[in-house]
């Protein structure tokens, strides 16, 4: 039995019209697992659905057609690069799934039909418990906090001491001029202490910059991008 499930259903690169639905019709399945399992905990458009949905059957079409020959296989190998460099950056996971695909793609163009939906289940499996068990998300809260102070402030040491008392750390990361320079915007990435409350941090940070504007937001970076 477990034999079967590793074994290829395409023998010497030749195929009947049964093999190849099966093999197609498995691809779609599979695809139709990763992006429901993607979907869980994950923003994504329409597209991207579609894409995960479709791709592992068409990269068995192509696999299938290309069997055996090194010519055809090295040029759909140049194609795929031009893919992925007309591409935009996307996250980790996006990038995971597709190439997930792929492989599953792979797999079933192959004839391993077996290995196809055992890997597609495992991984889509694994991928759906950590994200439903927050694995490697911040245990920290992590903001940006942003201060404008007048041109006729020494804002350097001028908030340390509200800083020392709510913040568990802060860094300076950006400082600039507005408003024809009569103005300073600083930026600032900070941790802020537990049990803290915002609203007192905000009040105290706007009695020694002239009740100014002043935001503590959720911090924004691209940590996730490949």
């Amino acid at each position: 039995m477990l034999n079967n499930i590793f074994s290829s259903i395409i023998q010497n690169g030749t195929f009947t019209g049964t093999q190849f639905a099966a093999a197609t019709i498995t691809s779609l399945i599979c695809g139709l697992v990763i992006a429901v399992t993607y979907a869980v905990k994950n923003r994504c458009s329409k597209s991207f659905m579609v894409t995960l949905v479709l791709l592992p059957a068409i990269v068995q079409l192509v696999i299938i057609l290309v069997n055996g020959n090194i010519g055809a296989g090295v040029a759909v190998a140049g194609a795929f690069s031009l893919v992925r460099f007309r591409s935009a950056p996307g996250r980790g996971q996006e990038i995971t799934s597709i190439f997930l695909a792929m492989a599953v793609g792979l797999a079933t163009g192959m004839g391993y039909i077996g290995i196809a939906i055992l890997f597609s289940i495992l991984i889509s499996v694994i991928n759906l418990i950590l994200n439903l068990t927050k694995f490697g998300n911040e245990t920290e809260t992590h903001r940006t906090l942003k201060i404008t102070v007048p041109e006729n402030l020494d804002y350097e040491g001028k908030f340390e001491d509200i800083f020392d008392k709510y913040l568990s750390s802060f860094s300076y990361d950006e400082v600039k001029t507005c408003n024809m320079g009569s103005l300073y915007k600083l930026t600032l990435s900070v941790v802020m202490k537990t049990d803290i409350s915002s609203k007192a941090f905000l009040d105290e940070l706007r009695t020694r910059n002239g009740n100014l504007d002043i935001s503590l937001g959720r911090r924004i970076d691209n940590l996730d991008s490949l």
